[in-house]
């Protein structure tokens, strides 16, 4: 009797859920082809396209990657993997690196998760920020309660607050806090730093990591959360159109991750939880999409060094009040002809009669 193929030998054993069955089938497929290789851990495997999917990886090969994604298995061609890095392999190796004194947060080699993990593990420190005339949203950067905003959400306002976003009983209680000092503002980059000062009972407030925009590259994965129109904690993802862009002798980091108004403050994210950016603005026309701007996080780190040179200081005109423009220059033609005198006007030096 001539033997049966040896991956036939599957469909003899019980019935057992479709998903399992072709898993097990391939990966009973693979181990005969080539033992060594294989492996099933939740991975998260980045696309070469900016895309990103976390699976279990049943096998490495030269020219693919086999994952199961839970109700189908698919085979990746290897060509299009940038990266597959095991889960528990990268959280096991961040390490806080923040020198002393240092007010930003930087750790080494951050965990690599998707989009919905990384919203749980800094959704907490991301904040909305309102003054009387409007609002916008901004991130805790220290334990202290520091936090990092656009300038022109506060500009020339001093009455703010800032409310947080606990999560409780499986609930996101809103947490406000009413007593918020201006630290620092620059008015150029368009950033300012604020202070929680009635902390409410909390010893130490949550804090996100800030990374590096110079690494950054086109086509990466990014993610925002923040307050569009007040909507809160709300989250939109895209991708890195140009790591340098030129807008008005700054530059900026442009990106297809949604911005609208309320946003401005807010974080912009890498996929390791790195604040990389601080979203700022985006273009509004009929016609135009997905060009919206965020001010790198190598521009924030210098204002947040030198954040004495940028002290807030309401007697200042530097500070973030608003002040009416200074009048214009005259030009010299005009002002000889203001200073003519007026024929139908009588002469400065002749006596001015007496009325009657």
């Amino acid at each position: 009797m001539r033997p049966l193929p040896p991956t036939l030998v599957v469909l003899r054993t019980p019935p057992m859920p479709v998903r399992r069955s072709a898993a097990a089938l391939l990966a009973c497929t693979l181990a005969l082809d080539s033992a060594p290789g294989l492996r099933a851990e939740p991975s998260v495997i980045e696309l070469k396209s900016g895309a990103q999917l976390r699976a279990e990886v049943l096998a490495e090969r030269p020219d693919r990657v086999v994952v199961d994604l839970g109700f189908t298995v698919l085979s990746i061609p290897r060509d299009e993997v940038d990266r597959v890095t095991a889960l528990a392999t990268t959280a096991a190796e961040e390490i806080d690196i923040t020198p002393v004194g240092q007010l930003f947060r930087t750790v080494l080699n951050p965990a690599l998760l998707p989009v919905q993990a990384h919203v749980e593990h800094v959704g907490g420190a991301v904040v909305l920020v309102q003054s009387p005339t409007g609002l916008g949203s901004g991130f805790i950067i220290h334990p202290d309660g520091y936090v990092v905003t656009n300038h022109h959400v506060v500009a020339g306002e001093t009455e703010l607050s800032v409310t947080r976003f606990v999560r409780a009983a499986g609930a996101l209680e809103r947490v406000r806090h009413q007593r918020i000092r201006i630290v620092a503002t620059d008015p150029r980059a368009d950033l300012a730093l604020l202070r929680i000062e009635d902390t409410r009972g909390v010893s130490a407030f949550p804090t996100v990591p800030v990374g590096e925009s110079q690494t950054l590259e086109e086509g990466q994965g990014v993610f925002a959360i923040g307050s569009p129109l007040g909507l809160d904690r709300t989250v939109s993802q895209g991708i890195v159109s140009s790591r340098n862009r030129l807008v008005d002798g700054q530059l900026y980091i442009q990106t297809t991750t949604q911005i609208n108004p309320g946003n401005s403050g807010g974080p912009l994210f890498n996929l390791r939880g790195e604040v990389i950016g601080v979203n700022n603005m985006k273009a509004m026309a009929i016609g135009i999409e997905g060009l919206n701007f965020a001010i790198p996080a190598s521009v924030l780190k210098n204002f947040l060094r030198n954040r004495d040179a940028y002290a807030f200081d309401p007697r200042s005109p530097n500070a973030g009040f608003r002040y009416n423009s200074p009048p214009r220059p005259v030009s010299a033609r005009v002002a000889a002809a203001s200073s003519e005198p007026d024929p139908a006007s009588p002469s400065p030096s002749a006596p001015a009669e007496a009325a009657p």
